[in-house]
């Protein structure tokens, strides 16, 4: 079953391809619930309960239809400075009580794409959820002492230089700025969307140093740069407010699989170690129950599409060419295990493989439901396109019969050594979108 945002219903095999227009914010609440074996945990704070006192209290931070998903409308971010609405500019409209948060930010006010009204405090001040800026990275011999193998980390590969980002530490931080293979980047992860997002932290032609604000629209982390103090959408990688409104941050494909996926595929690749100069209580879920279907996401005041769950896991890709928005419910990937589609002009394959927990969901991460990993991908190698299915823990091409990973690379077989090109994707909640 796949989503897209136009009003067209698609059938292929056993599921319908749906298509409709992504909600544009997120808004999930920490659990309060203190049942390490349960899900079903008490509904959400305004403060996770594990969290230590110095922790955030409100952290902000398709699968198929069949064989082919259906195109939506909501432009994504694409990979290139676009302004997606027209500024207010001139007037500082700010409320008393986003004014009363926000009276010493050197944020230009007067600019603005959105209305002050969206925007929330998610509890803790500017920088009360630190973020990572000077990130150190440890091997996967020591990582293994405090890391299990089906935590869910944020893989991203640039130049040759693998990074793991685990989420029992991002959780707690939200941002990470960081330089990969010479590449400034922000690795971001919004707990209430449950989304991971990476982008490359250029802004006016300059490496920035983003930080989080403590404020949501939508249930969504809003970021700040703090060369301008502009305010930026963790989702969009948007300008919002400041004299950066409009401008896009440009997406890097990484992916969110298991620690274990992660070892097996960079044998070299570095972890994010758990000092950070800000220790808190990793391996520890301060958000537990918050994925439970049915729960109400947290300072969410936007329209819900009630086709899925508000908390149901899905994966979206954004295609600019045709400006084509897919989303595959993680419940179809389960099932289907790959999807060979094709939206427009382009081919795409979603891989789903079981054996990465919820960062969402136990007390203990380690413990989490199995919501497994995905990776999306062009399959068009040499000029030819693949058709995949999955075999146990690794991925076959019918064409010629070479195995594959869950991050694209070709492991034995005729194309041996190949990596297929990612497409820039997500994985987060249903309402969020």
């Amino acid at each position: 079953m796949t989503f897209s945002k136009r009003p067209i219903l698609l059938t292929f095999l056993l599921f319908t391809a749906l298509i409709l227009a992504a909600c544009s914010s997120t808004e999930p609440a920490p659990p309060a619930s203190d049942d390490t074996s349960n899900e079903v945990a008490a509904l959400p704070t305004t403060k996770p309960t594990d969290a230590p006192t110095d922790a955030p209290a409100e952290p902000t931070d398709a699968p198929p239809a069949t064989d082919s998903p259906a195109p939506t409308e909501q432009p994504q971010p694409t990979a290139e400075p676009v302004a997606t609405e027209p500024p207010q500019q001139g007037v500082d409209n700010r409320n008393e009580r986003l004014k009363s948060l926000t009276k010493r930010w050197r944020t230009d006010w007067t600019i603005t794409s959105i209305d002050f009204d969206e925007i929330l405090s998610g509890g803790p001040p500017r920088d009360g959820i630190p973020s990572i800026d000077e990130p150190k990275f440890i091997d996967s011999a020591e990582a293994d002492e405090w890391l299990a193998d089906n935590e869910p980390v944020i893989a991203l590969e640039i130049n040759g230089d693998a990074r793991a980002y685990p989420l029992q530490i991002i959780t707690w931080h939200e941002i990470v700025n960081d330089t990969v293979g010479d590449t400034p980047v922000i690795v971001t992860f919004c707990p209430l969307c449950n989304s991971a997002i990476v982008f490359e932290r250029i802004v006016n032609g300059e490496p920035t140093e983003f930080g989080v604000s403590g404020l949501l629209r939508n249930s969504d982390l809003i970021m700040y740069d703090r060369q301008t103090e502009s305010l930026w959408q963790q989702f969009t990688g948007t300008g919002i407010v400041g004299t950066t409104t409009g401008q896009q941050l440009t997406f890097l494909p990484s992916s969110l699989i298991s620690y274990a996926n992660f070892k097996d595929a960079y044998p070299d690749g570095k972890i994010l170690s758990r000092d950070t100069g800000n220790p808190r209580n990793y391996g520890n879920n301060p958000y537990a129950g918050y994925d439970t279907l049915g729960r109400q996401p947290f300072l969410f005041n936007g329209e819900k599409d009630e086709r899925l769950d508000a908390v149901a896991r899905v994966t979206t890709v954004h295609l600019d060419e045709g400006n084509i928005d897919i989303a595959y419910p993680l419940t179809v990937l389960e099932e289907m295990q790959v999807i060979n589609d094709v939206q427009g002009e382009q081919p795409i394959v979603v891989f789903h493989l079981p054996g990465t927990s919820s960062a969402l969901g136990k007390r203990v991460i380690a413990l989490g439901e199995d919501v497994g990993a995905t990776g999306v991908f062009d399959p068009v190698v040499n000029g030819q396109t693949l058709t995949f299915s999955r075999d146990g823990d690794v991925f076959v091409d019918a064409e010629t019969g070479t195995t594959w990973n869950i991050v694209g690379h070709a492991l034995d077989g005729e194309l041996a050594g190949e990596q297929l090109e990612p497409i820039v994707h997500a994985d987060h909640f249903w309402f969020s979108w």
